[in-house]
């Protein structure tokens, strides 16, 4: 904890300067260790909002008995919650803050526990994905139910065709979501009977696998892969777990697809990017790129920093201030619309990105390069 008390001054610090906003730290049970506090008597909501960071693995947000807005991280060593750092804002409190720059400053303060290493990143982050699966779980039963199938055997057949070709053509993306409404409707529909389940499951990674095979992947090395999974398979009993095995079997197959295409990693790195650039204005993910590469995310990421050195999110960013630099001395458009049309959300949060960059505001900045050019 000494380690946390340390790196804690700077932090709140950096965030002040950032967003006007004082941050505290409190242990794991909501007490205050360092900071100011506005609630004396609010240890159990902060202690709550900390334990809803770690459960969704994102700083969570909640409204006090007294009216108090509330925002926490977790400060974490490996899997164990020493605390948190809390945010605490009573109604009408300068800054004002809009709900979209609210949701940055939450961003912001994970960013900067993340940086100070404080909080265990790879943990939260996989409690995002799991929310994340969770979510589009339950959006999966919602269709299901509102289609007509009668059996296993009419979800498999009308999903099949679209999950080859979205293997065959190395779209990650889309066999994912195509793969998650299979689960859901295999065991939807075949609730109580494990061995059928299994059947189905090991009917469609043979289906896979085949697609795999076709679209440049190596069959040595996926019936290696393939045998030792059937081997977990049969020990495997509960959904969590079968969910899992088959999307790590599907992660497998792409990879291998990726590993013995033609391709080098410069070519696949340059349509990334293209892509990109097409779509600056548009809400872009990782994962969304990382498929367009034909890599998987984590690959992408390792990639990317070593090809550009940057991480995506940096990447991203900075392609998005070179757009708007170049919008601000060549065209007519407000400032709102270059921060739109560049892929900002919110023009503070663009006028503070952008300042970061070039250490001018857009405002100062289009000024400056008019001057020069006249």
């Amino acid at each position: 904890m000494a380690l946390v008390y340390a790196a804690f001054p700077a932090l709140a610090e950096c965030y002040a300067r950032s967003w006007g906003l004082a941050c505290m730290l409190v242990d794991a049970e909501g007490r205050l260790l360092a900071g100011k506090c506005e609630e004396s008597d609010g240890a159990h909501e902060r202690r709550r909002a900390v334990d809803e960071a770690v459960r969704w693995g994102e700083a969570s947000l909640l409204l006090t008995a007294r009216g108090y807005l509330l925002w926490a991280v977790p400060v974490m060593h490996n899997a164990r919650v020493l605390g948190g750092l809390v945010v605490e804002r009573g109604e009408g409190e300068a800054p004002e803050l809009t709900p979209e720059q609210t949701r940055h400053a939450m961003a912001d303060l994970l960013t900067l526990a993340e940086e100070a290493n404080l909080t265990n990143a790879a943990l939260l982050e996989l409690r995002r994905r799991a929310a994340r699966v969770e979510s589009e779980r339950a959006e999966a039963i919602h269709e299901l139910k509102e289609q007509n199938y009668q059996s296993i055997r009419d979800v498999y057949l009308v999903e099949e065709p679209a999950l080859i070709s979205a293997i065959k053509r190395g779209d990650r993306r889309v066999a994912r979501e195509i793969l998650n409404r299979v689960l859901v409707g295999i065991y939807f529909m075949g609730r109580g009977r494990p061995m059928l389940l299994k059947s189905f499951l090991l009917e469609l990674v043979v289906t896979m696998s085949r697609s795999a095979v076709e679209a440049g992947a190596d069959p040595t090395e996926l019936l290696g892969a393939n045998y030792s999974s059937f081997t977990e398979l049969a020990h495997i009993e509960g959904e969590e777990e079968l969910c899992a095995w088959l999307v790590h079997m599907l992660e497998r197959m792409m990879d291998a697809i990726t590993a013995n295409r033609n391709y080098p990693s410069s070519v696949l790195i340059a349509a990334a990017l293209k892509y990109m650039q097409e779509h600056l204005s548009e809400e872009i993910t990782r994962d969304d790129i990382a498929g367009i590469a034909c890599l998987s995310p984590s690959h992408f990421s390792r990639v990317i920093k070593q090809t550009v050195g940057r991480s995506f999110t940096e990447l991203l960013t900075v392609m998005r201030v070179d757009r708007a630099r170049e919008e601000l001395i060549l065209s007519e458009k407000s400032l709102i619309q270059v921060c739109l049309d560049c892929g900002f959300k919110d023009q503070s949060y663009f006028t503070k990105v952008f300042q970061k960059y070039t250490t001018h505001t857009p405002g100062e900045y289009r000024r400056s390069q008019r001057k020069k050019r006249f």
